[in-house]
């Protein structure tokens, strides 16, 4: 198993892209950080629990997902190194979670429970920033991919799920893309080939 310090040394840098902070500052904020080690198709949140950390990837593939009424999988979001993934409402609004959140591939998160986010917000307070801009993003993403799917048609939102995620495509596998595109395998598979051909 690698050593923790790394994946804590990873999280600060990717902080450090955004805010500035000091060393004591920084010493505050890693004695808050979590480190959660996930095997293959381990979820670190089901259906029921409430999403009480903000989670950081910082090795391995996740995704959110949910079952719709007919037990079949929507996948709502994919992550990477580097990414944030959570279910943000239950996170917000502190209600049950209706999502997974699953390792696709061993995963390692660094996490950090809302309590002590509310306590580093007030002793270093361009973390507030930090999660701000964030939180901007994620809206701005989410209302993009619901446009998206209400304004393309399922070659153009492959077309540009390949030209924007050009690394993601080798990291799921293609009943997961498909899911995320709101298709079949079954006609992903009909796109790739007409794609390649």
């Amino acid at each position: 198993m690698e050593e923790p310090n790394e994946y804590l040394n990873q999280f600060i840098q990717h902080l450090k892209e955004t805010i500035a902070f000091n060393e004591s500052e920084e010493e505050l904020i890693v004695s808050c950080l979590e480190i959660k080690y996930l095997k293959k198709k381990e979820s670190v949140l089901e259906p029921g629990e409430v999403s009480n950390h903000m989670r950081y990837i910082a090795k391995g593939s996740m995704r959110v997902y949910h079952l719709d009424e007919n037990t079949q999988e929507q996948t709502l979001q994919l992550g990477v190194e580097n990414w944030w993934v959570n279910d943000l409402y239950s996170y917000l609004s502190e209600r049950p979670s209706r999502m997974f959140i699953q390792a696709i591939e061993s995963a390692v998160l660094v996490q950090i429970s809302k309590s002590k986010l509310e306590i580093l917000f007030v002793k270093v307070p361009q973390l507030s920033n930090f999660f701000r801009l964030k939180m901007q993003k994620a809206y701005v993403v989410l209302q993009e991919r619901t446009m998206e799917n209400l304004s393309l048609d399922s070659f153009e939102k492959y077309e540009k799920f390949r030209k924007d995620h050009r690394n993601l495509e080798q990291r799921f596998p293609q009943y997961i893309i498909a899911s995320y595109l709101g298709m079949t395998p079954e006609f992903l598979s009909y796109l790739r080939k007409k794609h390649s051909s």
